[in-house]
């Protein structure tokens, strides 16, 4: 009796690299993140990773975009039929949920951090920009309402990364409640 090997496509290796490179990502940033840790990971050789991607900064804008991307089709489920207000109400519970996603959050963070670099900035700034505009288009809100949902975004993501929630510190439970909750 021989054993068979299915082998992966390309694509399905490509998704595999990413979901490895952004945990790399996530913890090490792009400076520090290793391709050969993210080969390991994805249970393939590093030369196939630069096959796949050409070099660790492509490998890195690939990941940001897709961890973007995903959070907008996140926002785009959440809003589905919804409109206004309830659209708006909903994108911010999801967004809540995702933040309980160390490694999203952290890649997320690394993205913004990594904007010093030209490339990596015009991708982090493409997908954010996807993100205002659908919930400027599915919310009807104005600039300032729009200005203080992704303030408040921003600010959740801090109190997340330092997992204030948990923290016992007075003025976090302090500013925790001042974005309305206790």
């Amino acid at each position: 009796m021989s054993a068979t090997t299915t082998r992966k496509t390309a694509e399905a290796r490509r998704e595999e690299i990413l979901d490895a490179a952004m945990e790399e990502f996530a913890l090490r940033g792009l400076e520090g993140a290793s391709t050969e840790a993210i080969a390991v990971k994805a249970g393939i050789s590093q030369p196939y990773v630069f096959r796949l991607f050409g070099t660790k900064k492509e490998l890195f804008k690939a990941s940001v975009a897709r961890c973007l991307r995903e959070t907008l089709e996140i926002f785009q489920r959440a809003a589905e039929g919804k409109r206004g207000e309830e659209a708006l109400q909903a994108i911010g519970e999801a967004y809540g949920e995702l933040l309980g996603d160390r490694v999203r959050l952290q890649a997320q963070l690394q993205a913004y951090a990594a904007c010093s670099d030209p490339e990596v900035c015009e991708v982090v700034r493409a997908g954010y920009g996807d993100l205002v505009t659908y919930v400027e288009r599915v919310s009807g809100v104005g600039p300032e309402e729009i200005s203080r949902f992704f303030a408040a975004g921003m600010l959740w993501n801090v109190v997340a990364a330092m997992d204030l929630e948990h923290s016992g510190e007075e003025w976090a439970a302090r500013l925790i409640a001042g974005c309305g909750k206790d």
